[in-house]
């Protein structure tokens, strides 16, 4: 099982609370979302893997057991063209969890008008196969979102 823990610091909010219906209606995948703290901070890799896709507002880690988890940082931030955000690792590289994958500041992309809510989604998985999914409380880097099967 994948244990996919918070990238960032904030409030669990779920996925239906998603101002996107992409997100909320779990088109996507399963998973989560954090409402982050409004400071500028590294969201860090949620698993153990590879870093298979890369931009400045999204990333997805697949780990060993080939399990990809999308890290969006913000929403609609993509027009945003990479400002404010800075990429601190590369495609293809292999992270651990914890380490820092991009560093940003949700309240400077309040400020650009935009939803700094991070949906984490667990890409091709079935609602059933995640247990024990943070929906609401606080979380820290590291407190353990969703199990997946």
């Amino acid at each position: 099982m994948t244990n996919v823990t918070s990238p960032l610091a904030g409030r669990a909010i779920g996925l239906a609370a998603v101002p996107d219906p992409v997100f909320s209606g779990a088109m996507v995948g399963p998973g989560t979302a954090i409402d982050p703290d409004r400071k500028p901070s590294e969201a860090v890799a949620p698993v153990d893997g590879i870093v298979v896709s890369l931009h400045p507002h999204a990333f997805v880690v697949v780990d060993s057991e080939g399990h990809g988890v999308l890290t969006h940082l913000g929403i609609d931030t993509v027009q945003l063209n990479g400002e404010g955000f800075e990429l601190l690792v590369s495609k293809g590289d292999t992270v651990t969890r914890g380490q820092g994958v991009v560093r940003w500041d949700p309240s400077a992309v309040e400020k650009a008008g935009k939803s700094p809510i991070c949906p984490i989604v667990a890409l091709e998985a079935t609602a059933e196969s995640l247990s024990a999914v943070a929906e609401s409380g606080e979380v820290a880097v590291g407190d353990s979102l969703f199990g997946w099967q």
